[in-house]
């Protein structure tokens, strides 16, 4: 007995350290597990995997198409859903079809493609399901379409009208500068590819936009906040116009990665 007692008793020290180092661990495994959100929430954020899409048109259409080519989940939506649903079949099982509201809240990110004059509405309608998400912003102010509104986003630039218009979202100007027509036949053209000009106050958002891009075919260029959205409005010289990165920097003066911002005053 005394010698099996001694046995245990010597047995004791390592097992009590034992119990330590595993208590350690635990509590090294629990502050890892609550870090965990945190690092999945910027991994969402460098590249989702849900897209919403509101405004099924001819630019929210082909970037449907493009992104679903990348792998991505799509729900498209437009004001008649039903219109949609060939796309959305031939683009294979991860897309599927809803209405805007629905849309809104499917996505990591959402994308917004409507008629500029559609945009308070849509900000009004669905604030609460696009609240806080990475939005991108297509459409473009014409006031023979849009009316007033879009003489006022004009004279602001729309990267701030839109921000008034989406209030709490992550919001990134994006695919304004370029047709529907070179969308798609431009994408991942061989040799360097066309540029898309990204303005956006959010780096994190700036990091899911440019993803995005890049996934669709083409390369962004992040030219500065939104306030910087409208050295790419409509009328200026690099609207619609085909040009590659390098040349997308030089016409608008960029020295860095942004422009700077005296050059969106002089607008």
């Amino acid at each position: 007995m005394s010698s099996q007692g001694n046995v245990v008793g010597s047995a004791i020290p390592g097992l009590v350290g034992r119990r330590h180092a595993a208590a350690w661990a635990a509590a090294a495994l629990a502050l890892m597990a609550a870090a965990y959100p945190l690092a999945a929430v910027h991994a969402a954020d460098a590249k989702p995997t849900k897209i919403g899409i509101i405004g099924t048109g001819k630019i929210g259409g082909t970037l449907a198409t493009l992104w679903a080519k990348a792998g991505y989940s799509l729900m498209l939506s437009s004001r008649h859903p039903g219109e949609l649903k060939s796309l959305a079949k031939s683009l294979g099982r991860n897309v599927e079809v809803g209405t805007p509201r629905a849309a809104a809240a499917f996505g990591d990110v959402v994308l917004i493609s409507v008629p500029y004059g559609a945009l308070p509405q849509v900000g009004h309608d669905l604030a609460h399901e696009l609240h806080g998400k990475v939005v991108l912003d297509t459409g473009n102010p014409y006031p023979q379409r849009d009316g007033s509104m879009a003489e006022d986003a004009r004279r602001k630039g729309t990267g701030v009208a839109s921000a008034e218009y989406l209030p709490g979202v992550r919001l990134v100007r994006a695919f304004n500068a370029i047709s529907y027509k070179d969308l798609a036949s431009q994408s991942h053209r061989s040799g360097e590819p066309i540029a898309i000009p990204l303005a956006g106050d959010d780096p994190q958002a700036l990091a899911v936009a440019q993803r995005l891009v890049r996934d669709a075919g083409f390369e962004p260029v992040v030219v500065g906040g939104l306030a910087q959205a409208r050295l790419f409005d409509v009328g200026t010289p690099v609207y619609v116009k085909l040009l590659t990165a390098p040349e997308l920097r030089q016409e608008l003066g960029l020295t860095g990665g942004a422009a700077p911002h005296k050059a969106a005053s002089s607008h």
